[in-house]
């Protein structure tokens, strides 16, 4: 019995004025040694922590409403709440409040007196009362003058509001103003105006209570209709009893809960409608205001919630077919509003009211809902939808999986969420990016559960990847099927964007199950024909959802797209963009950048070898010679065994001589080489010629250091042979299987490989008059399996070093 009676809820009212829930509990009153004073204690039901220690100050003002509220100000704009379950409860904690304070507990507050000056109150508190003018149409002036000099003072407020209370003058006021319009006194009226303004202001639930009962609440509106600011009254009384009309979609039965909702609607127009806006001054005087709609709309979903019967017929008629579409309009609405007011309940008790809602079939319902062809109940519909999935999106999605066991792909909700985003007839697409927004929720694992006996991302991610995203992907593989989108216009160029959002969102979140997905669908293929678009969002998103996949270094992702060669379309688009600075030009430079950044090996080494002729003449930023430079120090980390072998070599004076090879060439290699290393000059081949001295970092490069400056002039030479003796071969963003594989530089100081032990084509002559021919070959990369990398085998030893050897070398044979 006692845990009851002291249950309470904590409420504090935030910046918005709105209440906030800070959880259930159990409230006493007792002494607190920390704080010096009697103090009110709540303590969480759930687990017994501290929700509330708040020490009862003589003079803080205490407000008890409604029977079961008590409010107070904490400090400035801290409002605190506490919500009782029985009105004993409440009136004992008050009580205790009250003795504190030395107050009588018949009162409904206390209030603070340090807004006031120590003369001010002597002469308030020598005074007893306020006594009010009496209430007649020649002495109203009078009254409105009292009322607006009571305001700034707390106490003068407290008692006008007790003198109002008391001698029922709110009433008689009321009265005063049938007369007036009757007469048509508008001076009269006016003043009635400021008189229950100013009444709003001393933000006092007794004098609430009276002024929107039943008999009085539309004579107040009137009141409110004569602002001596306009020049005409407002008609707020017409609109309330004739334009708005209140429809029972299903009959209710309770009278109390009738005039409740009545009683709500009519407060809350007055709130939002009937009060002018209130000066930053005047805001926090309507508290009390925002409180009363607030626990009226808790108390009218606890009763709705209450009524098994109602909610049963409800839910009836929603799954009934013969009902026809007018009265299900009407039904959804009241559903929907109903899911509005369940936003001001606790969690717990939010958590109940779903449960009750699941449990009477909500999303079965839906599902009948959204296969409607009414556009306006569908869109109710999908509000009520949105209220369920942010609240609990595991609901939803367990729904969802059971109803997968019964019913085809084409009716299961999700799908259906699916087709209406992408049937939105709105240009701007309005409700696509509400449902998109739904179904992000829905597909997170941030707020997926995982349990002892099962995880819901697994299963659920499992479930949606087999029945739903071939829906959602579909408008996407219908318009890629060639080069270009097949239907490009605005609309479509936005529900396409909207999808590339969410698969993107995929990318990020989903691991194996979208690469599945994308590699098995060719997915990233299809949505590369959309850089072709001639909406510059669309080609963004289409990167953006490339530059995600690229962004997670997955190696099976990087030889998916060298192996469907996925650079092309971008490169294509960097090409047609020119010489324009704007954002596809630098997203594509800093996803290249990337790159370059992160060392993605196999990406490098794919570009350079298929795109960089493309590519290399782009020198307004330092990305793709970047990546060159990559490229090469990666060959010459791969050639780090032939180096090795070759200073071995040089240590002992031995080499194995092949057939292919002139003897006079090794000898002059050896030659010049053992001649330069004692003059401590360094080689340097002719792709090495462009790097900095401080890009030579690794001991290759250092050991070929050693011949640069010597050379220099023969290089020069050499690199102008090689130039006129070849053909330079026009880029193609097209390649042929022979060209996948070998790539021809267009500039050898740029281009050729980048250490001494690249292999040269199999059977490249080495005669001395074939310099061109034999340069084109040692410049071409070969690679296996279209993976940039050399393997040496033992056996190939004997003729391979040959093939190995620099460059510069051949030139000084071919020149002697």
């Amino acid at each position: 019995m006692t845990d009851t009676r002291r249950r309470v809820k904590v409420y504090t009212l935030n910046e918005d004025r709105q209440w906030d829930d800070r959880g259930t509990g159990h409230v006493s009153s007792g002494y607190v040694e920390r704080l010096k004073g009697m103090s009110l204690l709540v303590r969480a039901e759930s687990d017994g922590s501290l929700l509330l220690e708040s020490k009862i100050n003589p003079n803080t003002a205490y407000q008890k409403q409604q029977d079961t509220l008590i409010v107070w100000s904490e400090a400035e704009n801290y409002d605190l709440a506490l919500s009782f379950q029985e009105k004993a409860g409440c009136d004992e904690i008050w009580e205790k409040i009250c003795q504190v304070q030395g107050k009588d507990p018949s009162v409904d507050i206390t209030q603070d007196l340090v807004d006031e000056s120590e003369e001010e109150r002597f002469d308030d508190m020598s005074s007893p009362g306020l006594e009010l003018p009496s209430c007649e149409l020649s002495r109203l002036e009078e009254i409105a003058e009292l009322v607006a000099s009571s305001l700034p003072s707390p106490l003068r407020r407290e008692k006008l509001a007790l003198a109002l209370e008391n001698e029922g003058y709110i009433k008689k006021l009321l009265e005063i103003f049938h007369v007036c319009e009757d007469l048509e006194n508008i001076e009269g009226l006016h003043h009635l105006y400021e008189i229950i303004k100013g009444i709003f202001l001393l933000n006092r639930t007794a004098l609430f209570e009276v002024m929107f009962s039943e008999e009085c609440i539309m004579d107040v509106i009137g009141c409110l209709e004569y602002d001596p600011s306009l020049s005409l009254s407002r008609k707020h009384r017409e609109f309330l009893t004739k334009t708005a009309k209140f429809k029972e979609v299903i009959p209710i039965s309770d009278p109390e809960l009738k005039q409740k909702i009545h009683q709500t609607y009519r407060v809350q127009y007055i709130q939002d409608m009937v009060l002018p806006t209130p000066s930053v001054f005047e805001e926090n005087m309507l508290s009390t205001l925002h409180s009363f709609i607030f626990f009226n709309k808790v108390e009218i979903v606890g009763m709705l919630q209450e009524d098994e019967k109602f909610l049963t017929e409800l839910f009836a008629q929603l799954t009934d077919e013969a009902t026809d579409e007018e009265k299900r309009q009407e039904l959804v609405n009241f559903l929907k509003e109903f899911c509005a007011f369940s936003q001001t309940l606790q969690p717990q008790n939010r958590d109940a009211f779903f449960k009750t809602l699941s449990n009477m079939g909500i999303l079965p319902a839906l599902e009948v809902i959204l296969g409607m062809d009414d556009a306006q109940v569908r869109s109710a519909a999908t509000d009520i939808f949105s209220y369920l999935v942010e609240y609990n999106p595991s609901m939803v999605r367990e729904f969802v999986m059971q109803e997968a066991q019964q019913n085809d792909d084409d009716i299961l909700l999700i799908n259906l969420i699916i087709e209406h985003m992408i049937c939105d007839t709105d240009p701007e697409l309005g409700g696509a990016v509400q449902l998109m927004g739904l179904l992000r929720t829905l597909v997170d694992p941030e707020n997926m559960l995982a349990t002892a006996n099962k995880t819901e991302k697994t299963e659920f991610l499992g479930f949606f990847y087999k029945h739903c995203m071939h829906v959602l992907t579909a408008p996407l593989l219908a318009n890629t099927t060639e080069e270009k989108p097949s239907k490009d216009d605005f609309q479509t160029a936005q529900l396409l964007a909207l999808i590339l959002e969410l698969l993107t969102f995929c990318v990020e979140h989903h691991t194996y199950h979208i690469k599945n997905y994308i590699i098995n669908k060719d997915i990233l293929r299809r949505v590369l024909v959309l850089m072709a678009s001639q909406h510059a969002f669309l080609a963004l998103c289409a990167l953006r959802f490339k530059r995600k996949i690229i962004g997670l270094k997955d190696e099976f992702y990087n030889r998916y797209i060298m192996k469907s060669f996925l650079f092309e379309p971008v490169v294509k688009a960097f090409l047609n963009n020119g010489s324009r600075y704007n954002l596809m030009n630098s997203a594509i430079i800093e996803m290249f950048e990337f790159i370059r950044v992160e060392d993605i090996k196999s990406l490098t080494a794919h570009v350079i070898e298929n795109y960089w002729k493309a590519l290399e003449d782009v020198d307004y930023v330092q990305t793709f010679k970047g990546l060159k430079l990559r490229y090469e120090q990666q060959r010459e980390r791969q050639d780090n065994p032939k180096l090795d072998s070759m200073r071995s070599i040089l240590r002992n004076h031995r080499y194995r001589r092949d057939a292919r090879t002139l003897e006079d060439e090794e000898e002059m290699w050896f030659n010049t080489d053992e001649d330069d290393l004692e003059d401590g000059e360094a080689v340097v081949l002719p792709s090495d010629k462009s790097k900095n001295d401080e890009d030579i970092m690794d001991p290759i490069s250092k050991f070929m250091e050693r011949k640069k400056f010597k050379e220099s002039e023969e290089k020069e030479v050499l690199l102008k042979t090689n130039l006129s003796g070849r053909q330079s071969p026009s880029f193609k963003l097209s390649f042929s299987s022979g060209t996948k594989a070998n790539l021809t530089s267009q500039s050898s100081a740029t281009n050729l490989p980048g250490s001494p032990g690249s292999p040269g084509s199999p059977g490249s002559p080495g005669s001395p008059g074939s310099v061109s021919k034999s340069t084109s070959q040692m410049a071409a990369i070969t690679t296996k399996g279209g993976l940039v990398g050399l393997v040496d085998y033992p056996d190939d030893d004997e003729e391979e070093d040959e093939d190995s050897l620099p460059l510069s070398q051949k030139a000084k044979v071919e020149s002697s």
